[in-house]
């Protein structure tokens, strides 16, 4: 496995570029982390990835708030865990998603050993809706978008990502938690109505007990079994998307 930390000059925030060893060419995918960054447990769901054949960047998408950090940006103090959250998603709207994201995609096919044409994402809670609004920003250069219990897919504002699906050529899947205050069963029956009405290529599905943030290892919610299939469809999508 070859891991780089490298600097994206254009929007000045670091990145980690993870790919197997060889020589060849591997489809780019963006890993979009959590809410709490990059860390030792989302960085090792990004390797298994990257051993899957799939040149994987993970960009710090919180760059407004801070630089990489060991441990990601979860306090240690349970009392300092809700003014860290109101911080961290303050600097990241929906047009940053978009700006960043360009970024992110010019980005990753410029590195040597990545394969040009179109890349894949994946967000993960908040940054569910990063992948859909970059497939939909840059709909010629993104064949394949996933959401692992993303969060604020449908909303009422009118950039909801339920409502920007038109232009979005990319396989879309979305992996929602059974147990999820950012997206309840109504509003994935508002999303699975909007996707059948894009008439693109989509899978929505509930994971049966899965809480919100279950395919992260090491936290309280993490569910194995359920993390494993979740990956599983991840390899599906990209593999039959970019490969």
């Amino acid at each position: 496995m070859i891991e780089r930390k490298i600097e994206i000059p254009t929007i000045n925030t670091q990145t980690l570029l993870l790919t197997s060893d060889g020589v060849v060419e591997f489809p780019g995918v963006v890993f979009l982390t959590d809410i709490w960054g990059i860390r030792p447990a989302n960085i090792g769901m990004a390797k298994r990835l990257a051993e899957k054949g799939f040149a994987v960047l993970m960009p710090n998408v919180f760059h407004r708030y801070s630089r990489i950090t060991p441990d990601g940006f979860e306090p240690k103090d349970e009392t300092e865990k809700h003014k860290t959250l109101q911080a961290l998603f303050g600097t990241l709207t929906a047009d940053q998603m978009v700006s960043d994201g360009k970024a992110y995609v010019d980005f990753l096919l410029a590195q040597k050993g990545v394969k040009p044409g179109k890349i894949g994402v994946v967000g993960h809670c908040f940054t569910g809706q990063m992948a859909v609004r970059m497939a939909a920003a840059v709909p010629d250069r993104i064949a394949a978008a996933a959401s692992f219990h993303g969060g604020f897919l449908v909303t009422d504002k009118p950039d909801s990502p339920h409502k920007i699906l038109p232009p979005i050529k990319a396989r879309l899947y979305f992996g929602h938690a059974m147990e999820d205050s950012s997206a309840t069963p109504e509003q994935i029956a508002t999303l699975e109505e909007a996707l059948r009405n894009w008439h693109g290529a989509f899978q929505s599905e509930v994971y049966e007990g899965a809480r919100h943030g279950w395919t992260v290892p090491g936290r309280d919610v993490h569910n194995e079994l359920q993390a494993e299939r979740a990956f599983e469809k991840e390899v599906e999508l990209f593999d039959a998307a970019l490969k």
